[in-house]
């Protein structure tokens, strides 16, 4: 069936989201594993995704855990390492894509700021022929009703998107309207779904 667009989710697709990394190689696992169990981090960040301001939201989380102060606000002072580094080949995928003319946009869960931010950090997150970011619109994945704005918006039939995301939940969300779906699991899979579908020759994809 003909694909009218690639759409790219962003963390662990084209580059790593890996929060546990960042805090093991700075406080070492057991204490974040402590962490973790003390401070709602993915719930924080959750909301930050949904629209809630990215600074005030860790500091004030911050705030109400003043026995982990430091380690909360390293959630945005140093967020760049939790969200490294960009996956080569998945960003030579997109450029490819692109190059040949076919549309390529995003859809993420990603907060206003952070995703502004990460554009000043990674080129390729500027090159989107359009971008749906979760905080812009506060929808997130796997809302059917984010789904169907970008229907909406891009007018293009859901029979003739192709979505890759790594969460299964995501994916199962844009299958049921009917998006042709890839579940990322690394980049070399999704080169072959890419050729298998016509829209990249081997050397392009590689």
């Amino acid at each position: 069936m003909t694909i009218d667009a690639v759409i790219f989710d962003i963390g662990n697709v084209l580059l790593e989201w890996s929060p546990h990394r960042y805090y093991d190689s700075k406080i070492g696992e057991d204490r974040r594993r402590a962490l973790f169990d003390a401070v709602p981090l993915e719930a924080m960040n959750l909301s930050i995704d949904g629209g809630a301001p990215f600074r005030e939201t860790i500091y004030a989380t911050a705030d109400a855990h003043p026995e982990w102060r430091d380690e909360i606000r390293d959630w945005h002072d140093n967020w760049i390492q939790l969200a490294s580094p960009a996956i080569p080949q998945s960003v030579a995928i997109l450029r490819a894509l692109r190059a040949k003319g076919i549309p390529v946009f995003t859809l993420t869960n990603f907060g206003v700021e952070s995703f502004t931010y990460a554009q000043t950090q990674y080129d390729f997150l500027n090159e989107f022929d359009r971008e749906y970011v979760s905080g812009r619109l506060r929808l997130l994945k796997p809302d059917p009703n984010l789904y169907a704005h970008v229907e909406r918006d891009c007018g293009i039939a859901p029979d003739r998107l192709l979505f890759a995301d790594d969460k299964a939940e995501n994916i199962a969300a844009a299958a049921a309207r009917g998006w042709q779906t890839h579940l990322f699991d690394g980049p070399e899979p999704f080169a072959a779904r890419l050729v298998a579908e016509g829209l990249l020759s081997a050397q392009e994809a590689a």
